[in-house]
């Protein structure tokens, strides 16, 4: 982890939003270029806690991804908004040890719902390590 990083996972861990926030950009910025050629029609949010709709989905949700997957999109695809990955701050404040594993936690989410863009199983993230 970098110092930069280190310092927003301190401020995040105590509740700050921006420094949350800026975990998920670092890492979406540090997405390998296999995944960022693949990335088509997707949008990243972090909210505080899921919409009941998304609370549907099930209990102590981390992140959701949200749309078609690459692997199900045919030519005939079209989608008027984007595929969302929403990452829940509340969820992963309230799992968080300490700030490094929050910072670790959040990698883990961004990646996870990513491969579900991707089209990526379950069982096939955690083999990845993005599980």
């Amino acid at each position: 982890m970098t110092e930069a990083t280190s310092v927003d996972a301190e401020l995040a861990f105590r509740g700050d939003l921006a420094a949350f926030e800026r975990i998920v950009d670092k890492v979406l910025d540090e997405l390998p270029e296999w995944v960022l050629e693949q990335i088509d029609n997707l949008h990243v949010v972090v909210q505080d806690k899921p919409t009941p709709s998304q609370a549907a989905h099930g209990e102590r949700l981390l992140g959701l991804y949200e749309g078609v997957m690459l692997k199900d999109r045919g030519m005939n695809y079209f989608a008027a908004a984007p595929d969302r990955i929403s990452i829940f701050r509340e969820e992963h404040l309230r799992l968080a040890r300490s700030a490094r594993h929050l910072s670790l936690q959040i990698r883990k989410t961004v990646l996870h719902e990513m491969g579900h863009h991707l089209g990526i199983d379950d069982e096939r993230l955690h083999e990845i390590g993005w599980g």
